[in-house]
């Protein structure tokens, strides 16, 4: 097995204390640091994400997948800024105004972060306002809106709202949570749906992928 792919096994198995040490020894063997990323830590985060959504992994075992994912990615950062390597994507994520429900919104972050996003996480009870803010301060390439009760849900369409209303190019917005259907998200004019984490960071990869072509 290559020391990419035990970097990425190190991540699937959640080994916090193996992950960063093989970081470190592929560095050693000059590997360039891009390619420790996007073919160890990103590639155990892809696979993580798959099992998840196919119902193999649960809540737990993702939470200390990602944990070993950013203890290897500690050690990795300062040769990624050396190198210039940045995400290619940004998203600002939070869980609309009123609610304050944040599991399902902090594995959605994770996720993005597993598939090479930048994640701007806004936290919880977010209002519309502090969206169009965040937008605003940098390139943002989606956005995604988490509600976990049926009564902040039409926050969601509030929030869609005030961005296509305050920017001159709103970027596409995902949403998801218990309650909200892919009908709901047709509805209120969001780009995308997640019905889970795994899934909700596809959407949002596609959908970047179709921007940038």
């Amino acid at each position: 097995m290559s020391i990419l792919d035990q970097i990425a096994q190190a991540v699937l198995e959640g080994d916090e204390q193996t992950a960063p040490r093989l970081v470190q020894q592929a560095l050693d063997e000059n590997l360039p640091a891009s390619q420790v990323l996007q073919d160890g830590l990103l590639k155990g985060m892809n696979e993580v994400g798959r099992r998840f959504r196919e119902g193999e992994y649960f809540i737990p075992e993702v939470l200390v997948a990602a944990e070993a994912m950013k203890a290897g990615a500690a050690v990795l950062k300062p040769h990624l800024v050396r190198a210039g390597v940045r995400p290619e994507w940004t998203a600002v994520i939070g869980t609309v105004q009123g609610d304050l429900h944040d599991i399902g919104k902090n594995l959605v972050a994770t996720m993005l972060e597993g598939a090479g996003f930048e994640v701007l996480d806004l936290g919880v009870d977010v209002p519309p306002e502090k969206f169009v803010a965040a937008c605003r301060q940098r390139p943002v390439h989606v956005v995604g809106l988490s509600a976990l009760l049926t009564t902040t849900m039409p926050m969601m369409e509030t929030t869609i709202a005030h961005l296509k209303q305050s920017l001159d190019h709103p970027p596409p917005v995902i949403v998801g949570g218990a309650p909200v259907s892919q009908a709901f998200a047709d509805k209120i004019g969001a780009a995308g749906y997640g019905p889970d984490a795994a899934t909700g960071a596809e959407v949002a990869k596609r959908l970047c992928l179709a921007g940038r072509s």
